[in-house]
């Protein structure tokens, strides 16, 4: 999957019609009362974000961040907002703040901000769909949270996050696949590509069966997508204009054959003069038919 540009504009911007708040860059401890810049917070009074968009945390990858942060400590603050008198809670940054549990850190570095319950989880969703490992169906469900949860329409979306309105409009139709399809997709098993060429039939059904044959047969997008254009009757259209170039001889043939199929008869021609014919038949005695003509 392609990676994704990073957005042009700071989260700051983005809820400046949510409740501005200031940001400062000096760091120093908490009790100085100003909630607003970088503090040392204990790990004790952080709660994780129940709107955390993220459902997966691959336990590896945060082994690894905690290695580093045993080394390095934590670069990126989080940011979390104040809940109480001594409690906080974190509204972008619960990886870091796994890793720095499982690290044997004490207390993290925090950006601390003023945000109410939908600020908050505007500010979550669009922090994770920065992230560049989100997989295709964690960033569509990170879309339409905005839309049902945030009230944003795909076009003040599209502001927001710094996408073009069609590539949330395509990530919105992964949701439409069969969720066998979309935990492939989640787990790699099959690309957005496949995905994509699965939407252009609707059934559901035949969705599925196209996915199994997928995996059984190891098809390639491209492969998958010719499957889904004859299904469809649909050809690309380089082929349509080999067609329509045919000698009157090629249509004399498909007629003639096409008699005895309910005209389910297609020929194709190379630029080299070579060719196909394929024959879609219903039964047997169509087959039957043909070879008593041929014979006599």
């Amino acid at each position: 999957m392609a990676k994704r540009a990073a957005l042009g504009r700071g989260l700051g911007a983005l809820l400046g019609d949510a409740g501005a708040f200031k940001e400062t860059r000096e760091i120093h401890r908490i009790a100085s009362g100003n909630p607003a810049a970088v503090a040392e917070i204990p790990i004790a009074k952080i709660v994780p974000n129940p709107y955390q968009p993220r459902a997966d945390f691959d336990p590896e990858s945060l082994e690894e961040l905690a290695a580093s942060i045993r080394t390095l400590g934590i670069i990126q603050p989080l940011t979390l907002r104040q809940t109480g008198p001594d409690s906080y809670q974190i509204i972008s940054g619960e990886r870091r703040y796994r890793a720095a549990q499982a690290a044997g850190l004490t207390s993290v570095p925090a950006y601390v901000r003023q945000a109410d319950d939908a600020a908050m989880l505007e500010m979550a969703i669009v922090e994770n769909i920065q992230r560049e490992d989100l997989d295709a169906i964690e960033t569509a469900l990170s879309f339409q949270r905005l839309i049902d949860e945030c009230n944003l329409t795909q076009e003040a979306m599209a502001l927001r996050v710094g996408k073009k309105r069609t590539t949330i409009t395509n990530y919105l139709r992964l949701l439409k696949l069969p969720e066998k399809i979309q935990k492939a997709l989640k787990e790699g098993t099959i690309s957005v590509g496949h995905a994509k060429a699965l939407l252009g039939v609707e059934e559901a059904a035949v969705q599925c069966r196209l996915f199994d044959n997928t995996i059984r047969n190891d098809w390639s997008v491209r492969q998958l997508e010719q499957k889904v254009q004859a299904l469809s009757g649909q050809r690309p259209a380089e082929e349509k204009k080999e067609e329509e170039a045919l000698p009157e001889l090629f249509y004399t043939l498909a007629e003639r054959v096409g008699r005895h199929f309910d005209g389910k008869v297609a020929v194709r021609r190379d630029a080299k003069g070579g060719g196909t014919i394929t024959i879609r038949f219903d039964n047997q005695q169509q087959v039957e038919n043909l070879l008593k003509e041929l014979n006599s």
